[in-house]
Order: structure tokens, then sequence, then C-alpha cells
């Protein structure tokens, strides 16, 4: 980073003349608001502002945030990538720049105001530019999961009414091109990596698609610049839902540019310090609040890693980065412990011995500086000397200030692991919903505890049991504007008060750390941050193989899904019992016709073994003699299990990405039912499944 800046974003980078760089007549407007949400693209909202102290800052837009940095550190590295071995470096002047000739390009591509610029991709300094410059331009900008299906994809371009897409490679290309003639709003394709295999008005490369609004005088970018309103919606992230299609969370201006600017301060005071590594999904919130916002706030350096980053080069980019601060979802953290765990299982004993006991002094430590009380246990230094300083610097964290956790749940196991190497992993909670973070784990922390509300911010537990658990609600300029399109879901996230409803639950301890202790919504997080809605994905498979009752997946905390299958069995009612138990007993009959009607019972429904007829019919369409449950799984019967196994495959192969993919299933020896416990009163899977743990799937 030492030497002179090469820029390949656009050709003549040095030639390039950008709005001018000041941000002295920039005087914050409002767009007039009554209401604190909305669904429409195109109308600001109220902020909850509060009279004095954190949350009575000036608002403020991206191009706003960015200028003050671009003052203040427009020689600093600002975006560093590999490109054919070599290192590329823009600084934030020149990073600027090129967002505004990005925003020229889209304004002469036909981007209009509050429609949406999709990017799928992996990260680069072009995702980067795309999305600043389509926000600059008054655009949407709206980013797409790389491993989105063809349709996934199709759905969010025309939610957002995307008038341009931007795509890494021939690969995304090809998705877009199967469903672009179902795009009445796409005006253009542009492709930032390789050549285009194949040619056409709409099709760009990146150097064609930089080049394009040239002739745009810069007058007409800087109405465009001054028109924008810090209330109004600049970005969406879309986020799967409990059931249905995903929704396009509406960020404003203010929603990013307060967030970062409040936790940037926590992180570090000081501008032009921090260097990190971009890895993560941009189109996950986590990612794009932490690489884009918060280190343009800090003027730090975001060094980009490879497209493999979680298939192994993700360690070497660390090394040769050393970054200061990293997030890494529980997964992330669970790999590397794994691979330690591993290499230190070939160690010799005496090694072996040696780093089993430097790790019990490091887990002292480290629940003594949790504490407070900052005691240092006789042998730390030397631990220290022979054991952490090596690993951190092994691992590429020798740097590291900060090691944050967020996005899914993480064991407790791993985080006392990393403490016991002296590397304290700080977990942090919110949501898309949330412009990202709610609470914080920086300058105090407890294991288990997701941390305390950021300044400014409020949280209410509502509803609270015996215990203190109560549904988690936010407040706070971070709180989204709506659902793009979507009223109605907007008013079941926000109630009347303006108060977001998480659908989680927790508690606060008495020095005020919140514990999440449940959902009561039904999404499952993988151990990698994926959000699965498990409904659609059971319905799929009961649908495709009518032999299944009931379908349950399972994946919270967990590397990836699973399935337990039960199969359609009679049911029997005991005919003799007391007058009230035949009562409650013909209720909950009542309640499992409706979830299976194709069941035999009588009065009771306690289920047996005996294959429902449908399921007999099943049976001797596949060549299977089979009468019992126990029969088939016993002999794992091969006509039944391939046909299981088939069904599951043509439901993943409608799945919007691999994450949604039930990569292993089993078959269960009975039904679900009321009376068994594993059903609520109005037939819902009662299993929780934040809880439940099925080790054979790990």
């Amino acid at each position: 980073m030492a030497g002179k800046s090469v820029c390949t974003c656009c050709p003549d980078a040095e030639e390039t003349k950008a709005v001018p760089l000041t941000t002295a007549d920039l005087a914050t407007t409002l767009a007039p608001a009554e209401q604190l949400w909305s669904s429409s693209r195109d109308r600001a909202v109220r902020l909850r502002m509060e009279g004095s102290g954190p949350g009575s800052e000036t608002p403020a837009t991206v191009h706003q945030m960015f200028l003050e940095t671009v003052e203040r550190f427009g020689d600093h590295p600002a975006l560093v990538s590999k490109k054919d071995g070599q290192t590329v470096t823009l600084t934030w002047r020149q990073y600027y720049e090129q967002c505004c000739a990005a925003a020229k390009s889209f304004l002469k591509l036909g981007l209009e105001r509050f429609h949406g610029v999709g990017i799928l991709g992996f990260n680069s300094a072009e995702w980067f530019i795309s999305d600043i410059g389509c926000i600059l331009a008054g655009g949407l900008a709206a980013g797409i999961y790389t491993t989105n299906s063809p349709e996934a994809c199709h759905y969010v371009a025309a939610n957002c009414e995307a008038n341009v897409l931007v795509v890494e490679d021939q690969k995304q290309l090809g998705k877009i091109l199967k469903v672009k003639d179902q795009l009445p709003h796409l005006k253009a394709i542009v492709q930032y990596k390789g050549e285009l295999q194949q040619k056409a008005p709409f099709l760009y490369t990146w150097d064609e698609f930089m080049k394009a609004g040239e002739d745009v005088p810069n007058e007409q970018l800087e109405a465009v610049i001054g028109s924008l309103r810090a209330n109004e919606c600049c970005t969406l992230i879309y986020t799967s839902g409990t059931t249905g299609n995903p929704k396009g969370v509406m960020l404003s201006h203010d929603n990013i540019t307060w967030t970062a600017r409040t936790v940037s301060k926590i992180i570090n005071p000081n501008c032009g310090e921090e260097v990190l590594v971009s890895y993560l999904p941009l189109s996950h919130v986590a990612a794009q609040m932490i690489d884009v916002w918060c280190c343009m706030s800090l003027a730090g350096t975001t060094h980009f890693a490879q497209p493999d980053a979680l298939k192994g080069s993700l360690a070497n980019t660390l090394r040769e980065t050393r970054p200061t601060g990293f997030l890494g979802v529980p997964r992330v953290w669970e790999k590397m412990q794994e691979r330690m765990k591993a290499v230190g299982a070939k160690a010799s004993p005496l090694r072996r011995r040696v780093a089993d006991w430097a790790k019990s002094i490091g887990l002292e430590y480290g629940y003594s500086v949790m504490n407070g009380e900052n005691v240092v246990p006789w042998g730390f230094m030397l631990s220290n000397s022979l054991v952490f300083k090596k690993v951190r610097a092994a691992l590429g964290l020798d740097r590291c200030k900060l090691c944050c956790t967020g996005a899914a749940p993480i064991t407790k196991e791993t985080l006392e692991y990393f403490m016991s190497l002296n590397i304290p992993v700080k977990e942090l909670y919110g949501m898309s919903e949330s412009s990202g973070p709610h609470t914080i784990s920086i300058n105090e922390y407890r294991i288990g505890s997701c941390g305390k509300v950021i300044p400014g911010c409020k949280t209410k537990l509502e509803n609270p049991d015996t215990d203190g658990n109560g549904e988690i609600c936010f407040w706070g300029r971070h709180v989204f504007m709506g659902y793009l399109n979507m009223p109605d879901k907007t008013a079941e996230s926000l109630d009347e008060s303006g108060w977001l409803h998480s659908g989680d639950l927790g508690k606060h301890d008495e020095d005020d750390f919140l514990y999440i202790t449940g959902r009561i919504k039904e999404l499952i997080i993988t151990a990698g941050g994926e959000n699965i809605p498990p409904v659609p994905i059971e319905d799929a498979v009961k649908s495709e193989v009518p032999i299944i009752s009931n379908a349950m997946l399972i994946g919270d905390k967990l590397k990836f899904l699973s399935m337990l299958l039960t199969l359609k069995v009679t049911i029997f009612f005991h005919l003799f019992k007391p007058p009230q138990k035949a009562a409650a007993a013909q209720r909950n009959r009542s309640r499992l016709m409706l979830l299976c009607p194709q069941c035999v019972m009588d009065d009771d429904g306690d289920p047996t073994d005996d294959l429902s007829p449908e399921a007999l019919d099943f049976c001797r369409q596949h060549g299977v003699r089979a009468t019992k449950v126990s029969e088939i799984i016993a002999n794992k019967e091969p006509a039944i299990y391939k046909a299981i196994q088939e069904g599951v495959e043509r439901v993943n192969a409608t799945s919007t990405s691999n994450a949604q993919k039930v990569q292993k299933w089993v078959i269960l020896d009975r039904d679900f039912t009321v009376g068994g416990g594993e059903l609520g009163q109005i037939l819902q899977l009662f299993f929780s499944r934040l809880l439940l743990a099925v080790e054979p799937y790990r």
C-alpha cells in the first residue's frame, strides 16, 4: 500500500472529474414525514431522534458521510484487492471518484429515482462502487446472494423494480439471462469480472459501464445528490420470512449513517487506523454495515478476500492483511476451532501438555478480565509467550483488537476455547430490520450474552414471564423504515408506537446484559448465519412424497439442514375411558383429522406401527409388501428410501440457495401427535427449533 495506488476500476481514474469535494454548503434537510414507517419506496419517514445526547446527532446522507471521510483522509488507502497476482489499492479520494463515475453511468443507463440496482457477486471493489454509485444516483442498492437460483434472483429484481443489474461473471449472468424477459423495468446488465461471452445492446463490461457516463455533466449528478434526504430509502436488504417470499428491508440514509457512526465511535474513536477483511456476503446486513459503512465512518482500509475464502483461503488472507478487527459467523469460528484441535492432536505429548496448561491459565485470565477483576494469574506471561502469541500470529489475528461473532447463536464451548487462547470472541445481536447491530459486546462482555444496547437505542421486553423472558423489542434510529410493498408485514413487525418486534425471546441480567433465550418465530438460523424459513420446505417434501405424514426441518446452530420424517400410520383410539378423557380425546381427534385426514382412528389418537391405507398404496406402487413402519425402518426398504431421497432432491432443486437444501433425513418410528407432546394444540410442531440438537447431524 506504500507505493502509487493502481486503479483498474476505471481506465482513466486519474483524469476523472468528480463532484467538488466540499461539505461546507451541504445543509442537512429532511423530507416532510408524519409516520415512523412506510412500505413505499419514495415515502420518507419520521426519525426516532432523541432530544439530547446519543440519538440526537444531526442526520446525514451517505454522500455526506463519504465526503467527510474523503476530506480528512483522502490519500489514505480505502480498498485493497488482488487482481492477477497484483495488489490494487484505491485511496479514499479515488474510491469517491469511482463512485461518482459509476453514479453518472447509472444515470446514463436510465436508472430512475427509487428504482433498484441489484448486485450479484462476491465481495469486491466493484461491488462497493456499484452499491454507493447507485445510492448517489438516487437508486436503491439491493444485494443478491450469489447462491440464489434464477427464480430467487428474479424475485429480488422484480420486487425492487431494478433498472440495472450488476453481476460478477458469466455464471451469475446466466441466471439473469434466464429471467430477463420477465423483468420489464430492467434496462442494462453489467458484468464486472471477465469478458462477455456474448454481445447485446443491454450488456456491458465493467470498463464499458464506467465510461458510459463520461458525458453526463457534473451538474446533473450534483442536482441528484443535492436532492437526497436522510430520511428517505437508499438500500434494500432482502431477508427471509417464516413463510413466503423474501422481504425487502428498507433502510434510510440515516439508518445507515447514524448506525455506522455510533458503532464506529465504540470500536475506535480514532479514524484512519482500522484494517478489515471483507469476505461475508454483502447482501447480509452484518457484512455490509461493517465492511462498507463502519469502515467508511472510520476511514479504515478494507481488504477483499478471495471468492473461496470459506473453503480455505481466508486463513491466508488474514495472515497477509493482519486485520485490526474481525467478524465471523459461528461456523467460521467453529471451523478454526476444529482445525486447531486437529493440529493439536498430532502434536507430541509434551506439547499437548504445555498447550493444555497454557489454555487453563488463559481461560482463568479471560474470565478475570470479563468480570472486571483483571487479575493476571501466575504463568500467564509465559503462556502468552509460548502459546497465545504464536496462535494469534498463525491465525493472522496478532493485531486484532476486536473479534466478534453474530448472525447466529454460538456455543459456550467455542467461546471458551478461544478465550483460553487469549482471543475473546464477543457477541453482537441485531437484525436486518435494525440496520445490523442492536446490542454489542466490545468494552464489556459476558460469555453467553450478546451485550448491551448501543447508545441512543432502547430495548423493551414485552410480556415477560416469571423468569423475566419477554419478546425483545427495539427502539432507535437504526430501526428500519418498513418492508418494500408489504404494508401488512410492516405492521406485524412495527407496532403502533414504532417499536420493532424481533420475534426473539430474551432477558436482562442485573447489569443489563441481554441474553437470547428462545425464538417466537420459527425461522432457522444455521451456523453459517443463513436464515431459513422451514415451513415451505417441510410442506414441499410432504407434497413430493405422499407416504410422509410429518416433516420437521432441523438446522438452528447446525452446519446444514436435516429433516425428521414420519410415515402415515393408522391411529387407534382407546374405546374405554373415563368420560372427561373422552371429551379431550374427541378434541384431539378433530385436530388430528385436520393434520392427517387419511389416518384411520377412533376416539383417542395414539399412533400405531401400522401404515395407513394411503401409505400401503404407496408401498405397493413401489413393489414393497411391508405393512408396518418398523418393517420399513428395520429393512431400510430400498425402494421407499429411494423414493423419499428422490423427493427430497426434487425439493432441493427448487431451493433458492444451497443453504436451503436438505442434506440428511431420518424416518422416526412413530408419528407426531398432540398427546405425545410433539404437536401443540393447534398442530404446530412443538419442538424448539432453537434448542433441539441432533448430534448425528452435526
